[in-house]
């Protein structure tokens, strides 16, 4: 029979978190669609097909309130058990090679076709040759062609990563402090309720003079939030008993959001209202905890039902990362030349979905897996030369 582990007991770093994997490759997953769902709706992006409609915006407006609420958390876990096996300097290596390598190869190889197509649209001419020599101007996007796009993400991790390095490992060994702050938040009450005032608070005080912009050094909205949530995933992995506490209680937070997102669908997200201030508090309150409540269920969930793995788990989360850095511009090349093509938008947004998922998965299988080159400009570990009959290879994550 198994034994449940102490709920005071550090959690190790010694056990491989499938659960976490499985969420990640869920997130990741969804930013395809949403991604190809941003060529179609109202909201501002790079291109826009000749027909936007409001249709599309509806699961995205779901999945927009806890997408990258949900990265950023998995990322603090990652950074936690990361932790576990090397010491600072080496963990700081491991970040600029895993991150910050592919970070810069992203924004000089993979970001600029982005930045090109979006220029026709606005009415330039010139060739791929003649734009891409703007992006050693060196001038940020918008008004320049250097960017890091859907790639600050990274940026982001990797600052959290270094300059929350000393938080981090104090976190490690404060072992008494987080067995307090288990016990606090086994309640339910404190759980939801506290991180959603917090959250709210930060918001009231930041949205308005630094809306969000991820252009990092004036994004302090953003990264209040980011970070919080960030250091959240770090400190749930310290102690078994967080991750008891979300299993426990994961109905609840369930029935929570199901009920939040009725009533948000129902009164704020299907219909334009004018909202004073008051009824804008309220509105970020409701939408807050929904998300909050989203991500605590998820986690939950995945704790009782996703600890396990398969070849699918193995082969998704090696390939994840590479899927992360070209989905967006091969979203892009691919539906410039569909623009004002006279097909009804929904065919044109499944195309764009397969089209995207398979390109993306040839380039994978087919080039970056097996050039040690490639793995390492993608963030993957680089793998020694198979001999016959081999075929173990390192497992890559985001983290």
């Amino acid at each position: 029979m198994e034994t449940k582990p102490d709920q005071f007991h550090p959690a190790s770093t010694n056990i491989r978190r499938y659960d976490l994997d499985w969420l990640r490759v869920i997130a990741f997953a969804i930013l395809i669609f949403f991604h190809v769902g941003m060529f179609f709706n109202h909201w501002d992006w790079h291109i826009k097909n000749n027909v936007v409609t409001h249709a599309v915006e509806w699961p995205m407006r779901f999945s927009s309130q806890w997408r990258m609420s949900l990265l950023f958390m998995i990322s603090g876990a990652g950074v936690y058990f990361a932790l576990g096996n090397r010491g600072p300097a080496a963990f700081l290596k491991e970040r600029f090679v895993r991150i910050f390598i592919p970070l810069a190869f992203g924004m000089f190889v993979i970001v600029p076709p982005q930045i090109f197509f979006e220029r026709l649209t606005q009415g330039q001419t010139y060739g791929y040759g003649d734009f891409y020599k703007t992006v050693f101007q060196f001038v940020p996007y918008p008004q320049g062609s250097f960017s890091w796009h859907h790639l600050w993400y990274l940026v982001y991790i990797f600052c959290y990563s270094l300059l929350g390095l000393p938080l981090l490992l104090l976190l490690r060994r404060s072992v008494g402090f987080t067995q307090r702050v288990a016990a606090f938040f086994a309640n339910p009450w404190a759980l939801i309720i506290l991180p959603v005032l917090w959250h709210v608070g930060g918001s009231m005080l930041l949205s308005e003079p630094f809306p969000t912009t991820h252009n990092l050094v004036r994004d302090w909205n953003e990264h209040f939030h980011d970070f919080t949530l960030f250091v959240t995933g770090f400190v749930l992995c310290t102690q078994t008993r967080f991750w008891e506490t979300l299993q426990k209680h994961r109905r609840l937070t369930l029935g929570i959001w199901i009920t939040l997102t009725i009533a948000l669908y129902a009164y704020y997200w299907t219909v334009d209202r004018d909202m004073n201030a008051t009824e804008w508090l309220v509105y970020d309150i409701i939408k807050t905890t929904n998300a909050w409540c989203i991500l605590l269920s998820f986690f939950g969930y995945g704790y009782t039902y996703l600890q396990f793995t398969n070849p699918f788990l193995k082969y998704a989360n090696e390939a994840v990362y590479p899927f992360y850095i070209l989905h967006q511009t091969v979203i892009i090349c691919l539906a410039y030349p569909l623009i004002n093509a006279p097909v009804h938008w929904f065919v044109k947004f499944v195309y764009l979905c397969v089209a995207t998922f398979v390109v993306c998965l040839g380039t994978y299988h087919f080039l970056i897996r097996r050039s040690n080159v490639l793995r390492v400009l993608f963030g993957m570990k680089a793998v020694k030369r198979r001999k016959a009959g081999e075929t173990v290879a390192p497992i890559s994550s985001i983290s």
